[in-house]
Order: structure tokens, then sequence, then C-alpha cells
């Protein structure tokens, strides 16, 4: 293998896979990316990495002369890559897997493996593939995501549920950790196959995808999925996620079905007075009590081994008095998914499930579970 690439084009492939190479010991392949120097008639060269959870594999316009393929650490090179001058690279492989690079007087030899021993990527078919707004997965994914468990004992909790609303034809993400709960719906575009009965992707492979779309060239991209894979294609980089095999709970017993407290609050004041008591909170329980009375709602926090906080709030309320106490972190978590000035809050008794949901989306809606103190 022997060719020559810009800087800027090898830099911007390698670091979009650093996140996803393997970095322990199991093995010790996954460390690795995966060269791949095709002697078209415009040269390309494919990077390819995985984890056997999620693999990216992306195509690079490049002069080649010699094709091959060669597998080396994705650290390393990276590291290389982006010290190097902002002039052409040039790369070399020799038989025994040893790959040298040469830029201006700057030269490097790195130790590899062959790539015959390198996991292969599933690849797609473009008839199971839709076209998708980037924009609008990506609203979903944040406001999803975070309540997501990360438990790895609880599996079919550690990603996001997705399924296609027969009644709506919109898609649905929903996330839960067993504490909490989120779930949003939108009209992504395209039908999408293999929803019907709904998949769970794992929140690695959303947080891979979540950057891809985030890139500024991304506004439509390919979403599929098939068996037990899903696979997005946006433009020249393809990513695959191998699906949670395994149930999601029903998540529809826990949203609450009644509420005879509705209030209406405004989220900014909300999260900074959360922010400013919770740092008195107990460091393990991170508890902070809500009391609602007559036009007004009060925040608390106490910690034995530090002191104690509290702050008040002008609200519209005329009821009965209510306190009910939740996680803190969980609170501000489902505020800044929202992303909406005021928030519809909906609670029942101290005890119940509390709902939150932007004023201005009816298709977005959190669930926290309160806490007893």
């Amino acid at each position: 293998m022997k060719l020559a690439i810009s800087k800027t084009e090898l830099q911007k492939g390698l670091a979009r896979i650093q996140s996803i190479v393997e970095k322990r010991n199991t093995m010790p392949i996954l460390a690795n990316v995966l060269l791949n120097a095709k002697a078209e008639a415009s040269g390309t060269l494919e990077l390819a990495a995985t984890d056997l959870e999620v693999g990216i594999r992306s195509l690079h316009t490049a002069s080649i002369e010699t094709a091959g393929q060669v597998t080396v650490s994705a650290r390393k090179l990276y590291e290389i890559v982006r010290e190097l001058p902002e002039e052409m690279i040039s790369i070399e492989a020799s038989d025994n897997a040893y790959l040298e690079i040469k830029c201006a007087r700057a030269q490097f030899t790195l130790s590899g493996s062959a790539a015959e021993e390198y996991p292969t990527l599933p690849t797609f078919s473009s008839k199971k593939t839709a076209p998708v707004q980037a924009v609008l997965l990506q609203q979903m994914i944040e406001q999803t995501m975070y309540a997501a468990s990360v438990d790895e004992t609880r599996y079919n909790l550690n990603g996001v549920y997705f399924e296609q609303l027969a009644d709506s034809g919109k898609t649905r993400m929903v996330a839960t950790d067993g504490h909490r709960l989120a779930i949003v719906d939108r009209v992504l575009g395209g039908k999408l196959e293999g929803l019907d009965a709904g998949v769970i992707i794992p929140r690695k492979g959303l947080a891979e995808l979540k950057r891809l779309l985030d890139e500024e060239d991304t506004d439509e991209f390919q979403l599929g999925f098939d068996a037990n894979s899903s696979l997005v294609c946006k433009g020249d980089v393809t990513l695959v996620m191998r699906l949670i095999e395994g149930e999601f709970p029903n998540y529809r017993q826990v949203i609450p079905k009644e509420a005879n407290i509705h209030l209406t609050l405004p989220v900014e004041a909300l999260s900074r007075a959360l922010r400013r008591v919770a740092l008195l909170s107990a460091e393990r329980s991170r508890a902070i009590k809500l009391e609602l009375s007559s036009g007004q709602l009060s925040l608390s926090s106490n910690n034995p081994d530090v002191g104690d906080a509290r702050e008040e709030l002008d609200i519209d309320y005329a009821g009965d008095p209510l306190s009910i106490a939740f996680n803190a972190r969980y609170l501000m978590d489902a505020l800044t998914a929202v992303k909406a000035k005021e928030v519809r809050v909906d609670l029942r008794d101290e005890s119940s499930p509390t709902q939150l949901r932007p004023t201005d989306d009816d298709d977005a809606l959190a669930v926290i579970m309160p806490m007893r103190i």
C-alpha cells in the first residue's frame, strides 16, 4: 500500500473514530484503525474502526499509487497526523505490516497487523434505508438519551427505544433508567423499515450518531434497521450500530394518567434556583425538597455535614400545600433537555410520578419519580 493524502482530510477521518476504538485489552486489534487504499479511477482511502458494538467507515480522497490494507494504532496515528505540518502526507505499508508516514522532513514508522485479522463491518442494502432530517433526530437524541441507564446489569435500559407509531406515523424515542423517563415524538421524514416491533439503540451508538449529526455539513442522511443492526449513511461516512437484544419495559404504565396540580414554571429561573440549592444537598442522594403553598414554590436542601439552603420562587398557585422531593440532577437534566422557556408540571401527590412538558411542544415529556426523605 502506498498513497498520498492531505493532512486535513486524514486528520478529520481519524478524529471521528477516536471515541469508538476499543481502549481495553480484551481484543488488542480493536484499538486499531483499518486503512484500505483503493486504486480506483479517483483514488480513495477507506478508514474503518469498530468496538464490535459501534463501527464507522469513511471514504477520503487520496492519490493511490499501490492498493492495499493494513491496521495500526488509531490513537498513535491520530496523534502523529495531528502534529504534522499542513502538507501532503505520504503513507506506505510494508509486507510485514509496518506503516511508514512521511510529511515534509518528518518521518515515523508504526507497527501494525494484517488487515485480515480485523473484524468485518456489516453492510446494508440502500433499499432498507430512508432519508431523515438531521436536525430532528438531533433534538430527539438530546431530549431522551440523558435518561438512559448506565447500569450495565440492566442492559435493556442501556439505550434508547425506537418505535414507529402506527396511528400518527411519527417516530418515537424513549429512554428510562427506572427513576425517570423521557419521550419524544417526531415526523422524521421517510418511512423507516424494521421499527414495527421497536428496537433499542445503545447509548454509545447514539452518542456517535449525534457527533456525526453535529458536523456542519449534515442536513439529511440515510437511516435504516436490519436484523440486529442499525445503519446511518451521511455522504462518505457510514455508522453501524449493533442493537441491544432484549425487551424494553412497558413504559406507558409509568406515564401519569391523572394529576390534580398543574403548574407553569419558567425553565431558566427554576434551573438556576435548583443549581444553587443543590450545592448543599446530600452528596449521595442529591435530594432537594419542593414545597408548594399559595403563590409560592420553595426549594430547599439539607446536608448535615455541610449546612442547608433555601430559595423561593413566586408562582401562580392557589391550591393546598404540598411537599415533594426529587433527585436534583434528575430535575436539572429534564429541564435542560426540554429546551423551552416554560415547562408544564403535572403533579398528583408526594409519592406519585411527576410529569414535565415544554409548553410549546406536546410531543415531548419527561417523567420523574419522587424521593422519600
